[in-house]
């Protein structure tokens, strides 16, 4: 099963480019306020709240594009960011099915997470985490459904291995 929100990177865009101008005009008109204008008096702040809550609202959303491909032998994963500077954060893991633990989707009132639990060498669990907030809840649907699936599997495939081994 493949999925992914690639689809509406314009509109990530968009919102993020917005969200810049907004900040920018917001410390112009703060430097103004304070050096020029003196309409707000002690309350000049205010310029600064609004664009910065947004801002730290959209840092705390997360990476906006998220790949998944579970075709084949290997789970793909992708979770990347649009602006340039954010970018060195991207999540890009590949692994095989039978590595998949378990997951756990983590839903916040602001963003949403998806930890995945990994088997590696020398009997350690692995935590791979991605940012899954711009996903809508379908995706999230079928993403759970997926993940579900290939756990299934993989127990079917642990039981089979002990009975035979007893």
């Amino acid at each position: 099963m493949r999925l992914s929100n690639r689809n509406r990177v314009p509109v990530y865009s968009f919102i993020y480019s917005l969200c810049g101008i907004v900040f920018i005009l917001g410390v112009i008109a703060y430097i103004l306020e304070i050096n020029k204008f003196d309409i707000f008096g002690d309350k000049s702040w205010v310029l600064l709240l609004f664009p910065s809550l947004i801002s730290v609202l959209l840092y705390l959303l997360g990476r906006p594009i998220f790949e998944y491909d579970s075709d084949g032998e290997a789970l793909n994963f992708r979770n990347s960011h649009i602006i340039y500077i954010f970018s060195k954060k991207n999540a890009k893991d590949e692994f095989p099915k039978y590595k998949l633990l378990k997951f756990n989707i983590v839903n916040a009132v602001i963003f949403k997470k998806l930890y995945i639990y990994i088997s590696s060498k020398k009997s350690h669990v692995l935590i791979l985490k991605y940012d899954i907030s711009f996903l809508s809840r379908k995706q999230i649907k079928d993403l759970k459904f997926s993940l579900n699936k290939v756990i299934k599997a993989n127990k079917e495939i642990r039981h089979d291995d002990n009975t035979a081994t007893d």
